[in-house]
């Protein structure tokens, strides 16, 4: 753990730096302000086990900018066109992903997406809102959480 809490520590004070300068009056705030937001760190979010995939991180935010655009467009041409039908909804998504900080993290960056909001839980399922519910609106969750899981959590 003594790396992880380097690595933390390392960061807390670039940020530190970004946010309050150089200045050598202000050492021993610094100090005070890294330890013990290392500390609470480690605390809150203790180190995995896993290994984070730099190549599956670039395939996630390429999906997820593909998927962005895609679905960008599709909801302007169909708020901009009237002809367009919308079929609003509500899906369930099964998702693998269990409860916590997992769930959450996929739910987070899905509800980036246009035309979908994840609008709740329900027996074990994650509820969207979508547009359109004739979209295959389960498919590309699936392909999100399946890029997500090869990102982050390739335990």
């Amino acid at each position: 753990m003594g790396l992880h809490a380097a690595f933390r520590a390392a960061w807390f004070l670039c940020l530190w730096l970004v946010l309050a300068g150089a200045d050598p009056a202000d050492i021993p705030a610094a100090i005070v302000a890294v330890t013990a937001a290392t500390w609470t760190s480690l605390r809150l979010l203790e180190p995995g086990t896993s290994r984070r995939s730099l190549g599956a991180i670039f395939q996630l935010a390429v999906l997820f900018l593909y998927h962005s655009i895609v679905a960008g467009a599709d909801v302007a041409r169909r708020a901009l066109d009237p002809r367009l039908p919308l079929r609003p909804g509500f899906i369930g998504y099964p998702t693998s992903l269990p409860r916590g900080m997992r769930r959450n993290v996929f739910t987070t960056l899905t509800s980036l997406l246009p035309g979908t909001v994840p609008a709740g839980d329900e027996d074990g399922q994650l509820i969207y809102h979508c547009l359109d519910v004739e979209q295959p609106v389960a498919a590309e969750l699936a392909a999100e959480e399946a890029a997500l899981v090869r990102a982050l959590y390739n335990d």
